[in-house]
């Protein structure tokens, strides 16, 4: 039969990164994956591989989607770091409150299920990780600190991050999230400006 790729394979993706974010990489099975995507297990293994390499696949769909959102988000307030990770946490909340995906995050979910997965996966999800923290440190260059101090920040700010998406998915309603963001965004300032401070000391 002619034309054997007869279905849109980005569209197919994103259900099958569903399916993943409901219900996590054990969760899903293949007849869940077959039925969210229309896919039957020979066309799924055939477009995609097997679950593991579809598994990463949606994961880089997932991080190429909110991974734009969370640099545009961070790029929008040069030269004001506290305001940039405001924005980032912002766009975390715009995700979360979105009625038309799952709650959580399926990074910050796969993270949880690590020590599960096969290592393949388990340091794929690491390397998302570590890929966010990146950009948040990236948002602090510039700031008047010592370049670990900077370093121990972007870690605070993707830990901060990541509990927003487990705290979502347990329930935990915005204007609750939102007081975990002040306070974040408090820390970060307080510790900004007291390294601003001691900057000469050490110049």
């Amino acid at each position: 039969m002619s034309g054997r790729k007869q279905f849109d394979v980005t569209t197919a993706l994103d259900r099958a990164m569903r399916v993943f974010w409901q219900h996590g990489y054990a969760g899903a099975s293949l007849d869940a994956l077959g039925s969210a995507t229309g896919l039957g297990r020979g066309s799924l293994y055939g477009a995609f591989g097997n679950k593991d390499a579809l598994f990463r696949q949606c994961l880089d769909r997932y991080a190429s989607i909110y991974g734009a959102r969370h640099e545009e988000a961070l790029a929008a307030h040069p030269g004001d770091p506290v305001r940039a990770v405001e924005a980032f946490f912002d766009a975390t909340l715009a995700r979360i409150s979105d009625p038309a995906v799952p709650d959580g995050c399926l990074i910050a979910q796969s993270a949880v299920q690590s020590p599960t997965l096969k290592e393949e996966n388990g340091a794929h999800v690491r390397a998302l990780v570590d890929a966010q923290r990146g950009r948040v440190r990236g948002a602090l260059d510039g700031a008047p600190a010592d370049p670990r101090v900077l370093d121990e920040l972007a870690l605070y700010v993707v830990a901060v991050n990541q509990s927003l998406a487990v705290l979502s998915r347990a329930g935990t309603p915005e204007e609750e999230l939102r007081i975990v963001i002040r306070l974040a965004c408090g820390t970060l300032a307080d510790s900004l400006a007291h390294a601003a401070s001691e900057a000469p000391a050490h110049s």
